[in-house]
């Protein structure tokens, strides 16, 4: 009864999460092995279909080792299942480096059914190839069908360019209002200018007939 009650919290483990011990190590073999394993069904990858079969079959054994060391049975060496990781990472590698020189060969012969392969295995930086691969998708979009990661990519790129679209058009909107506000201080100043000038037109004309008539008095009384 308690085997089959571990058995299932081990299928439970299995599914939820990786192991903690080596986690550094095991996690980057781990979260890799369904995209690995996805390699088989591409044309390029059919000569390693058995070498990935294989390699599959092995992680998913260095998992549930990982769990029963994780749950406290001693029966399972750790340094083993250290060396058991050890010879996985190096498989790992290997198949990440190949779906890159793919990858890359892709873009340089234009494959593009090649290229889409590669860039959805989930084997590929897609942040750091971000701008190659949208670059070479609008050049040969006819092509390829978008989907997954490159529509990820295409639905950002979109996303920041309506964000830049709507930036500028607020600058735009800003400068204007900037503007026709500078413009109403200036009629403002001339309104006042124009008044300032007025009242003193005014006032001087006042002071011109006053000085005619204080003149007129005076020739009046000479006389």
């Amino acid at each position: 009864m308690k085997k089959i009650l571990l058995l299932s919290l081990l299928s439970v483990l299995l599914v939820a999460k990786n192991p903690n011990v080596y986690a550094m190590l095991g996690d980057v073999i781990y979260n890799n092995v369904d995209s690995i394993e996805k390699l088989q069904n591409i044309k390029q990858f059919s000569v390693y279909k058995q070498k990935i079969q294989q390699y599959v079959a092995e992680v998913r054994d260095a998992k549930e080792k990982g769990f029963q060391i994780e749950s406290g049975d001693s029966a399972i060496d750790k340094k083993e299942y250290l060396e058991s990781l050890r010879n996985l990472s190096k498989d790992n590698d290997f198949f990440v480096r190949t779906v890159n020189k793919f990858y890359n060969s892709s873009i340089r012969y234009e494959n593009s059914e090649l290229f889409s392969q590669m860039v959805n295995s989930g084997l590929v930086n897609v942040k750091e190839n971000k701008q190659e691969i949208i670059d070479y998708y609008y050049m040969h979009k006819d092509d390829i069908n978008a989907s997954g990661p490159i529509q990820t990519m295409l639905d950002e790129d979109a996303a920041l360019k309506a964000k830049k679209e709507a930036e500028l058009k607020n600058r735009k909107t800003k400068k204007e209002r900037e503007l026709e506000r500078i413009k109403q201080i200036r009629e403002k100043d001339k309104q006042e200018q124009e008044a300032l000038e007025s009242k003193l037109q005014k006032e001087l004309e006042l002071k011109k007939e006053q000085l005619r008539k204080e003149q007129k008095e005076e020739l009046l009384k000479t006389r």
